[in-house]
């Protein structure tokens, strides 16, 4: 067997260049005409669909019912926040959505799931887009954690909550030959520091909608979006602490969004929706965040030492006094990286969406 695995493990590497010496060039040609001459003409019109988007109380659940509701569709809002909902729901109408049923859930809970589905099939009778959005960040660097099990919630929230909304949605899925429109994040492809559970969540995301992609074919159509730092409650500080509390931390949040530019979560949506409809299979924005999955699969060493330069601290030293967080204050480029939006917050934080 040692001599059958030494022997596959010089056929494979030669067989799998020679395969992609070929297939390469051609996928990228191929892709390249679908591009430019097929999904132009080929895009989905969601006008009288049914959309349902988990955490869509604000953020990019947000923006990404309004852009729905612009282009006709029908909603089923769902998060923790009522109110918030509700207002999100009135402003949908308004942009244009003939209908918004609003569900207050917990999607961490796989019998809320099923009821949130259950009830969008009761309204509606149908279901066509999927988003599995609801998202909770954690910053906190590991051997910091004072309540450990409290993290359970990550995983909870950002993986379990799609899976389960997912579980429960695929009949009605296939039955419209529908979309699923995940939101993961480059932080499952590209984990630097301090958050090593939310970027445990979104690897996971993207491994399983990439598995399920291989076993639904054209049944269901699945778009995982890999946004970069955005404009949203994460952005504004909004972290499980270390402590196993939801609090606004923007001391924390500088440190951990340092000089990135954040983008605009309105411009952000606008490109999900339109990738969705297009059925693109990726998105990265802003897409100068692409070039980091090839330098993390090339040279990952350089991701490990830009986190730990520029992320952590000397013993002894607080975390907020990073390099990151540092190179933030003395260029004062706060003012010109990040949106007005979340510049200046509160000190409390209201539960995940």
């Amino acid at each position: 067997m040692d001599v059958f695995n030494s022997f596959l493990s010089i056929v494979m590497h030669v067989l799998i260049a020679v395969l992609l010496l070929f297939y390469l060039p051609i996928s990228w040609i191929w892709r390249l005409v679908v591009s430019v001459f097929v999904k132009p003409f080929t895009k989905e019109n969601v006008k009288g669909k049914v959309v349902l988007i988990t955490g869509a109380s604000s953020g990019i659940g947000e923006e990404l019912a309004y852009q729905y509701a612009s282009r006709g569709a029908s909603l089923v809002l769902v998060a923790r926040r009522e109110p918030a909902l509700r207002a999100v729901a009135k402003a949908a109408l308004g942009k244009g959505s003939p209908d918004v049923l609003v569900i207050k859930a917990d999607i961490s809970s796989q019998s809320e799931c099923k009821r949130v589905i259950d009830e969008a099939i009761a309204h509606f009778a149908q279901l066509n887009h999927l988003v599995v959005n609801a998202g909770l960040l954690s910053s906190s660097l590991f051997e910091e954690i004072t309540n450990i099990s409290a993290f359970n919630q990550v995983m909870d929230v950002n993986f379990w909550g799609a899976v389960y909304t997912t579980y429960y949605a695929i009949p009605h899925l296939k039955n419209s030959r529908g979309n699923i429109i995940v939101t993961s994040s480059v932080a499952g492809r590209v984990p630097t520091a301090r958050m090593c559970f939310y970027n445990a969540s979104k690897a996971a995301l993207i491994r399983f909608y990439e598995t399920l992609r291989a076993e639904f074919g054209s049944d269901i159509r699945i778009t995982i979006l890999t946004p970069g730092y955005v404009a949203s409650e994460l952005t504004q500080g909004k972290f499980l602490q270390k402590g196993g509390e939801v609090e606004i931390d923007e001391e924390i949040r500088d440190v951990q969004v340092g000089v990135f530019p954040v983008g605009y979560t309105d411009k952000f949506a606008e490109v999900a929706v339109e990738s969705a409809c297009r059925g693109d299979e990726y998105v990265t924005w802003p897409t100068w965040y692409r070039p980091f999955h090839a330098l993390m699969f090339f040279a990952p060493e350089i991701i490990n030492w830009y986190s730990r330069a520029f992320y952590l601290t000397k013993p002894g030293v607080d975390s907020t006094r990073a390099l990151s967080r540092k190179i933030l204050e003395a260029t004062g480029s706060k003012k010109f990286l990040y949106p007005s939006s979340i510049r200046s917050t509160g000190s409390a934080a209201p539960p995940p969406s």
